[in-house]
């Protein structure tokens, strides 16, 4: 009898929760674009590539910029097709034209399209409607996922109502964005650390929107770190926001914060040489309850086990040659 995967037994028949990786790097400009997208055929599909037309368009080219991101979307410098684009937000004139050129133009459809400053769940549901129907109208074969930027009051009153869209697949934070919202009312401190990670309201804001984006199945994404020179800030804000807040995912704004938040993400060594044992046991033993140590295990921690070997591959770490077995084309995803 062939040996049963995780994915297929321990989540009722339904597919396990989105895995994406777990840095999130944005570019604007041509030269940082095409820096970023060699940077990531280096390293490999260990961060995304987001393509900004929101931030990165000059006013009044805004249709030029979108063709350039098009040009990358599914070119030779997109590799790994792990390149999405973040369009321009509801109410700019422009948002519909960014999805009808890159969708159109694009060699094949991006990995991901962000939409920002999000102020309403009906804002936020006629854009995904918008990208799904003219992927249909162009012959894409797939939908098209959807982030959602989280960095309005309105949203963040919502966001467990924009994480139960169909269409979404994760959330971002906007945290400076979001403390301006406030007129005054936060310090600028709490734009950057440790107030980010001190200031009640500003805590609220990130717990928020990892428990909505963990009960419908979605991935939160972490805020930027304005730091670039030293790499241990960011790397304690990325353990920060894993280990403290929930997040599987964070921003980048500079090629150098990206190994720094991959490392910070990754499981350690032993953690995955842990989850590789028990999950080996609890498959030979048809994933009934197990003994590893001292420690009696069942189904509610295989699932956990098996999020770290996920997230182990999701960010290059390797993976015990005998637990290989364990990844199906379809749980490996």
């Amino acid at each position: 009898m062939r040996a049963l995967t995780p994915a297929e037994v321990l989540f009722d028949g339904e597919a396990p929760p989105t895995v994406l990786p777990v840095c999130d790097h944005y570019a604007g400009s041509e030269k940082l674009m095409l820096k970023s997208l060699a940077l990531q055929q280096q390293l490999g599909p260990v961060f995304d590539v987001t393509l900004d037309c929101e931030d990165g368009a000059q006013v009044g080219r805004e249709a030029e910029h979108a063709e350039l991101v098009a040009s990358f979307v599914g070119g030779e410098h997109d590799r790994f097709g792990r390149v999405g684009v973040r369009i321009h937000d509801f109410h700019h004139p422009h948002w519909r034209d960014d999805v009808r050129l890159i969708l159109r133009a694009a060699k094949r459809a991006p990995a991901y399209v962000t939409l920002p400053k999000i102020r309403a769940v009906a804002d936020a549901a006629e854009m995904v409607a918008f990208i799904e129907a003219t992927r249909v109208e162009l012959g894409i074969a797939q939908p098209v996922p959807v982030q959602v930027l989280v960095e309005t009051h309105g949203a963040l009153a919502r966001v467990f109502e924009l994480a139960a869209l169909r269409g979404v697949e994760a959330i971002s934070f906007g945290l400076m964005d979001f403390v301006s919202a406030h007129d005054g009312a936060i310090p600028d401190t709490a734009m950057r650390s440790p107030g980010q990670f001190d200031h009640p309201l500003v805590r609220r804001a990130k717990l928020e929107i990892a428990a909505a984006c963990h009960a419908n199945g979605r991935v939160p994404s972490h805020n930027v770190t304005t730091e670039v020179r030293d790499m241990d800030v960011v790397a304690s804000d990325a353990a920060r926001a894993r280990n403290e807040f929930g997040y599987t995912r964070m921003w980048s704004i500079h090629p150098a914060q990206i190994p720094a938040i991959v490392a910070a993400f990754a499981p350690r060594d032993e953690e995955i040489a842990t989850a590789a044992e028990i999950l080996l046991a609890a498959q030979s033993a048809q994933w009934g309850p197990t003994r590893h140590g001292d420690t009696l295990h069942d189904r509610a921690s295989y699932r956990y086990y098996w999020s770290v070997l996920r997230r182990a591959r999701s960010t290059g770490r390797p993976v015990p040659a005998d637990a290989a077995p364990l990844f199906s084309p379809e749980s490996a995803r």
